[in-house]
């Protein structure tokens, strides 16, 4: 009698799920995180910068009292607050995304299963936390040394919280599309700095009030959004009696908001249109 045996079908290997897309993002995140803080470099020059600055501004103004009995020094950190933001998200952006295209990282990660969205997300969590950082050093700074008073009501805290959230989205808007203007790394700092710096000092940062820039340059400054950024961040920890020395003598929470809004829209647009993953030569 022959015997039949019956072989188990081979067990077919279970299909491995993808990681869900969220996941990926904070994991990029981590990676963006890591190789920031590694570089001890960046680190320290990132935060330095606008705190030394602060500090030797405010000394030079130290002595000097606004028409509305402010220290020139205390008009100093609000624009310096806005001005580490942008250095922050615009300035060390795009020299970092430059940088990723010219030594084929981005192009390494189209490569693999990861979506677009993850290497965009883990950058902007990346210049989140170190504006969060820089501004708490700024504020800190400014109220040891410079006896800068800190809110102590609801409306102000949220008032910064929206300035700082919508600054920082737009910034970093700005910051990824103008990454695709330097040919390579080594351009991506005089061509991301030289233009950042004149803005700084067409928006009021580094000379206060902003009423004694020359007509031409505050209409200048007006146009971007460093100044609106400033100027929301002065109504937050200055006197309502400070708003006198705007140009318009109010505060404009309104235009503010406005102008800030429509950069985030702007820098959304040109993301779009102009962002590459490879570099010039490599078609």
């Amino acid at each position: 009698m022959t015997t039949v045996t019956s072989e188990a079908p081979a067990s077919t290997p279970r299909a491995v799920r993808e990681p869900p897309v969220w996941r990926l993002c904070l994991a990029r995140a981590g990676v963006e995180l890591r190789q920031f803080f590694r570089e001890r470099t960046a680190v320290v020059f990132t935060f330095a910068l606008p705190v030394v600055l602060l500090i030797m501004l405010g000394s030079i103004f130290d002595k000097q009292i606004s028409e509305s009995g402010i220290p020139a020094s205390q008009l100093l950190v609000a624009g310096m607050i806005a001005s580490g933001i942008g250095s922050t998200c615009f300035v060390n952006l795009a020299t970092s995304i430059t940088s990723d295209r010219e030594d084929g990282t981005l192009k390494r990660l189209r490569g693999v299963p990861m979506p677009p969205i993850a290497y965009f997300v883990g950058k902007v969590i990346l210049v989140l936390v170190t504006a969060v950082a820089e501004v708490a050093v700024i504020l800190a700074v400014g109220a040891i040394f410079y006896d800068l008073p800190l809110p102590t009501d609801a409306d102000r805290w949220a008032t910064f919280a929206w300035v700082f959230l919508v600054g920082v989205t737009g910034c970093a808007l700005l910051g990824t599309a103008m990454s695709s203007v330097p040919r390579s790394v080594r351009g991506a700092a005089p061509i991301v700095n030289l233009p950042y710096l004149v803005l700084q000092f067409v928006s009021g940062i580094y000379i206060v009030p902003i009423t004694t820039l020359p007509g031409g340059l505050q209409q200048l400054g007006a146009v971007f959004p460093l100044k609106w950024m400033a100027q929301g961040f002065r109504s937050v920890f200055l006197p309502d009696s400070a708003a006198d020395m705007e140009v318009a003598g109010t505060w404009e929470h309104g235009r503010v908001a406005l102008i800030l809004a429509a950069w985030c829209l702007a820098g959304l647009v040109l993301c779009l249109t102009t962002f590459r993953w490879q570099g010039r030569k490599d078609g």
